[in-house]
Formats: C-alpha cells, sequence, structure tokens
C-alpha cells in the first residue's frame, strides 16, 4: 500500500468540517429520538385505543422499513407537499424519527419496571396522575435504561454517512469530495474509520460515567 503522509494532511480541513457536521447531526438527533421515543412510550400507555392503535402503526412502520428509504422520503416527497427542509435538517428529523420507534421500546421496558409500590406509594399520597409521571416514575425509569439509549446513539452515529445521500457533507461525504479531487482513497477513508472508532469509544465511556453517577 502506497502511504501519502501529505494527502492525509491535505484531507485535514475537509475532515474536521465533516466532523463538525456528523457530532452536530448526532447531538440533534439523540435529542430528537429521546424526546420524541418517550412521546411515543407515553401515548402507548393512553386507556384510548384510538390514540394507541395509530401510534402503534406508526412507529411498527417507521422501526420494519430502512432509514435510507425514509431519508429520501423526507428529502424528496416532502418538498412536493410544501414542507422543504435543508438536507442536514431532514437527515437530523430523520435519523432522529427513525432512532424513536426503537428508544420508544427502551423507555416501555424501564417504566415496566419500575416496582409497583411506587404506583401504590403515589396514590396512596394522592398525587395527580401528571406529577405520579413526572416526580415519581419518569426519573426512575429514565435511570433504568440510560445504558440502553447510549447503545442507540452509537447505532446512530453508525448511521451518520446515510446522510451524504442526501447532500449532506459529513465525514464520509467530504471523504469522497476529496477523493474524487485527488484521487487518492486510502488515507482519507483511514482516517474517517479511525475517528468513528475513537468516537464511540468516548460516547461508551461518558455512558458508563453517567450510569455509574446515576446509580448511587
Amino acid at each position: 500500500m502506497n502511504w501519502d503522509w501529505n494527502a492525509v494532511r491535505d484531507f485535514m480541513p475537509y475532515f474536521w468540517d465533516g466532523l463538525l457536521v456528523t457530532l452536530r447531526a448526532l447531538a440533534l438527533g439523540s435529542l430528537v429520538s429521546f424526546a420524541l421515543g418517550l412521546v411515543w412510550a407515553l401515548l402507548m400507555r393512553t386507556p384510548t385505543r384510538w390514540v394507541r392503535w395509530p401510534v402503534g402503526a406508526v412507529t411498527e412502520f417507521v422501526r420494519n422499513t430502512p432509514l435510507l428509504v425514509q431519508l429520501f422520503f423526507l428529502f424528496y416527497v416532502l418538498p412536493e407537499w410544501g414542507l422543504a427542509f435543508s438536507a442536514l435538517t431532514t437527515g437530523i428529523l430523520g435519523i432522529g424519527l427513525h432512532y424513536s420507534t426503537y428508544t420508544m421500546q427502551v423507555y416501555g421496558a424501564g417504566i415496566d419496571a419500575v416496582p409497583a409500590g411506587q404506583w401504590e406509594a403515589a396514590k396512596a399520597l394522592s398525587l395527580p396522575r401528571r406529577r405520579t409521571w413526572t416526580a415519581v416514575i419518569l426519573p426512575q425509569a429514565v435511570r433504568r435504561v440510560v445504558p440502553a439509549l447510549g447503545n442507540y446513539v452509537i447505532a446512530m452515529l453508525k448511521d451518520t454517512p446515510l446522510l451524504m445521500t442526501i447532500t449532506v457533507l459529513d465525514m464520509l461525504g467530504r471523504a469522497r469530495l476529496f477523493s474524487q479531487s485527488n484521487f487518492r482513497f486510502t488515507e482519507p477513508l483511514t482516517v474517517i474509520g479511525v475517528a468513528f472508532v475513537l468516537i464511540s469509544y468516548l460516547a461508551s465511556v461518558l455512558l458508563r460515567t453517567l450510569e455509574r453517577r446515576l446509580v448511587r
């Protein structure tokens, strides 16, 4: 293999630009998936079946269709209906929506794991239903599911290269742009491969630290 350190040096400005886009998509996509997943989980626990059934149907459909198809739909089809967003915003919404159907299941498992005595205690104290959820149930449920949510953050990181297909210049998009201009593929692809490994490792370390703090 003919390794060229000059190509690595020339690629670095491209890499830093792509890294910022990747991290932005990951951070905002994670927030969307966490918030929307919690909404789905709560709606699935409403006593009204006319709420549960549509939510269940939508989340099942999203979970069982490829993320790439969903990105294409959001980017190419929604503008025909008058809903046009930037490529990066579309990517963030697409990743967030897709993974919210998985975080919904995580939240559901966390809620189910809260001891029944907590519900009974809240009822004995005559706490309003909203107060029961916000002050008693959800804090305990979220604390239990942090590791699982963290795994989906890493999964979202690995899926960010799909945003290149809707013209988002993330790390892979920048690598492709550089390679097409300089006819060097080994160096940029190796650099972003190492970057993904390092980011995943740092994320796992931070999540383990957060998990230990929450367990105390």
